[in-house]
């Protein structure tokens, strides 16, 4: 079972949301909250596996909730809501270490298959909306590439510049010949190699060092 936790200040928009989830038979919704302030106090006590978290909210708005509970030892996987998809805010979000971002208004079967794809880590949500808007909010000149990237084999690299595109595991392993299973142990290897938390983290990293 997937717990999730909703964070919204429209009470209807989260009754939807709810309604939806629980509807399922893999997820459950375990907490609720209207800001972030809320926000942070439902997540430590409910520990969901992945929150649905507005941006822009009163009290405490989604980028400081989200970045303190990222400070968390055994943080959630966090999913920032939004209402256009070039958001800078979802941007700055991501880059802090949120898993994606999702549109307010998607398609509730996208929205359904977006928070079991970043529970089990096997593709970034909206791959190409995700590289749109890192396209759009990355700084024209790139870091200098850590050391760490050249502890990657060969084989670790084509895999990452696959992941760094938004390619799933499945897409990565058809075109590599590869079980998806292997590819799993590579994209794992490869994160722990970088320090990164999860496939959008690689993304951001492949952005912000020239490497996309």
């Amino acid at each position: 079972m997937i717990r999730v936790a909703l964070v919204d200040d429209q009470a209807l928009f989260r009754a939807g949301i709810r309604m939806l989830v629980d509807s399922q038979p893999d997820l459950e919704v375990v907490a609720e909250a209207s800001d972030g302030r809320e926000a942070i106090h439902a997540v430590r006590q409910a520990r969901p596996d992945v929150v649905l978290m507005d941006i822009r909210m009163p009290v405490m708005d989604g980028l400081a909730a989200t970045a303190e509970l990222l400070g968390d030892p055994e943080p959630p996987r966090i999913v920032m809501l939004t209402t256009f998809d070039l958001d800078e805010a979802a941007a700055r979000a991501i880059r802090q270490g949120a898993s994606g971002f999702l549109l307010k208004d998607a398609d509730p079967e996208f929205l359904l298959a977006a928070i079991r794809t970043v529970h089990s880590g096997s593709a970034v949500i909206a791959a190409s909306a995700t590289r749109d808007l890192f396209e759009r909010f990355t700084d024209a000149a790139p870091r200098p590439v850590p050391p760490a990237y050249a502890e990657l084999t060969e084989r670790e690299r084509e895999i990452f510049a696959l992941a760094a595109r938004g390619l799933s595991n499945a897409e990565i392993a058809a075109r590599e010949f590869l079980s998806e299973a292997t590819v799993k142990t590579h994209i794992s290897r490869i994160l722990t190699k970088l320090a990164l938390r999860d496939r959008v983290q690689l993304v951001v990293f492949a952005f912000e060092h020239g490497l996309a």
